[in-house]
């Protein structure tokens, strides 16, 4: 492709590469969304100064007429179509990928570096741990991990990344930088006094919030965890202190792009036990909800039957990808539940709760406790005295979508309707409701979930080449969240609005607070440079227009 205007003026701002040609455009039209944007330009911006200069850049070229925005990407893995665009993509995993320090109870790190080498850093440093990290941990990266607000499989005990952010290194609107922290009553008012973009986000969200407060707590979703809309909730702290990173920690890169975090670690506790529940009556999940909490699980998921038919249908895919030794190991141990298939005697729900500790003795008392509180229910149960034991439990939970997306045959893994939430106490009521809709389509699809706090993963497997089967998209899911709105849930608690959701925000929160995320992104990105079309003025032609035609 050749060079246009606004490539010609990035090449000559940056030092990083600024790249158009066919291949690599393609390389960065996709995520693990059910959508497909091409870049008109890939930039991989070398440091902060260049994703200043990149900013900077783009805004003179909007201001010129020519029609431009810039959207932030590390890994690709997000699956709401957050990473997505049709302009400029900044990649940070090329050179902005660095671990820059790690010390006790906090590490500093760059938005392209991969969790899986963020993680070996932290651990070499007293076996420290970043514990919100999604079940994609091998293939995400940072960046992803604080602008959608991850959290996975321990986030029942630590909770998400919000809870983690220290600090947060941004490039504003105009190219400024920033660091965004909890800064005191004292400290906002000297920023709210300066002549500058960063002094008029901080004077306008102030009065913003203020003068919305009652609003915006009742907005504020009732249950674990959410990553819709934006975090206006959270910004305000005691004594008129304010802290922006826990605004920017969700925001898809819509109010300005991160160029470096600080994040608070805990200690890996060495020992894990697992109680295993394998469930037919969905009538008693609050029950056991109510009876293993208190024993303060690290971690409580669960997988459906789908799921579990599927690993027993996929198991030679999946271990083909192991060694030949963990293989035949995770074979031999997946024998019973085979039996069990064939049987027909599949548990609609297999209910996974572990629990970590610093002695192995700890963590066992704790899964045999849990048991012993469970046995009036008369449920079959098995505890896995280690992680080697209960290895093949978690290869199946963490695995499940990417064994859908690789061994399909021409259908799609298709998130959509793939991160609500709902309260636990609710199960009894809402998961029959769920499953009815659900039967009025020919769907194939599996349910995965973090059981202990009502957050579910629902992925069809879809032909995306029939007109028919995309229009189902979008009349189920207003569905789905009349549904889940109706038990008091939130549609994301992980996987963010992106393409995919951000149509759905008056339903969820109405018009009224969605008025107040579009006077948010306005404060921050005025002319809508930033990742334009996520968390505000997304509309269902996006949806319609960019959604996968093929495999």
């Amino acid at each position: 492709m050749a060079d246009t205007e606004l490539s010609t003026r990035i090449r000559a701002s940056i030092k990083g590469d600024v790249l158009n040609d066919t291949k690599t455009r393609a390389l960065f039209s996709r995520d693990t969304s059910i959508f497909s944007r091409t870049p008109e330009i890939v930039v991989y911006p070398k440091n902060a100064d260049d994703v200043s200069a990149l900013v900077r850049t783009i805004a003179g070229a909007k201001k010129d007429g020519i029609r431009a925005s810039v959207t932030g990407r590390s890994a690709g893995t997000c699956m709401s179509g957050g990473s997505l665009t049709d302009s400029v993509v900044a990649v940070f995993t090329k050179y902005m990928n660095h671990v820059i320090e790690v010390r006790e109870g906090y590490a500093v790190a760059e938005p392209g570096v991969y969790y899986r080498d963020f993680e070996k850093a932290t651990l070499a440093e007293g076996g420290q741990i970043l514990p919100s990290f999604p079940a994609s941990r091998e293939i995400a990266a940072m960046g992803g991990l604080l602008n959608n607000d991850s959290g996975g499989e321990r986030t029942l005990e630590y909770g998400k990344t919000r809870k983690y952010v220290e600090e947060v290194d941004v490039v504003l609107a105009d190219g400024t930088q920033a660091v965004f922290k909890s800064l005191t009553k004292e400290e906002v008012d000297a920023k709210v006094a300066l002549d500058t973009l960063e002094g008029r986000i901080y004077r306008d969200l102030r009065a913003l919030i203020t003068e919305n407060k009652t609003l915006i707590e009742k907005a504020r979703p009732k249950v674990s965890k959410n990553s819709a809309g934006y975090a206006l909730w959270d910004v305000m702290e005691e004594h008129g202190s304010m802290n922006l990173a826990k605004l920017i920690c969700g925001a898809q890169g819509t109010l300005a792009l991160t160029t470096k975090m600080k994040l608070s670690l805990v200690r890996e506790q060495g020992f894990r036990s697992m109680l295993v529940i394998f469930l037919d009556d969905i009538a008693v999940l609050p029950e056991i909800v109510r009876k293993v909490l208190p024993f303060n699980p690290e971690s409580f998921e669960s997988y459906d039957d789908h799921t579990f038919e599927l690993a027993i249908k996929f198991l030679p895919q999946m271990l083909s990808q192991m060694g030949v030794v963990e293989a035949a190991k995770l074979g031999f141990s997946f024998l019973p539940e085979v039996g069990m298939v064939l049987r027909g005697g599949v548990p609609k729900l297999v209910l996974m709760a572990e629990f970590s500790e610093d002695t192995h003795e700890e963590a066992l008392f704790k899964a045999t406790a849990a048991k012993a509180a469970l046995m009036p229910l008369g449920l079959p149960m098995s505890i896995k005295r280690d992680e080697k034991a209960s290895a093949k439990y978690w290869k199946v939970r963490r695995e499940s979508f990417a064994l859908l997306r690789k061994n399909a045959k021409g259908l799609y893994a298709a998130p959509f309707i793939d991160d609500f939430v709902v309260s636990p106490d609710s199960y009894p009521e809402f998961m029959p409701e769920l499953n009815s809709l659900l039967a009025e389509y020919d769907l194939l699809y599996t349910i995965a979930g973090h059981i202990g706090n009502g957050n579910f993963h629902i992925i069809p497997l879809m032909d995306l080449s029939d007109p028919t089967v995309r229009d189902v998209i979008l009349e189920l899911s207003p569905r789905v969240y009349d549904l889940v709105i109706k038990y008091g849930g939130t549609t994301t608690g992980e996987h963010n609005d992106g393409i995919i959701r951000t149509p759905y925000l008056p339903q969820l929160f109405g018009n009224e607070m969605v008025s107040l995320f579009e006077k948010t992104k306005d404060i921050f990105d005025p002319t809508d440079i930033f990742n334009p079309g996520k968390k505000v003025h997304g509309t269902f032609a996006d949806i319609e227009r960019d959604m996968l035609k093929s495999v």
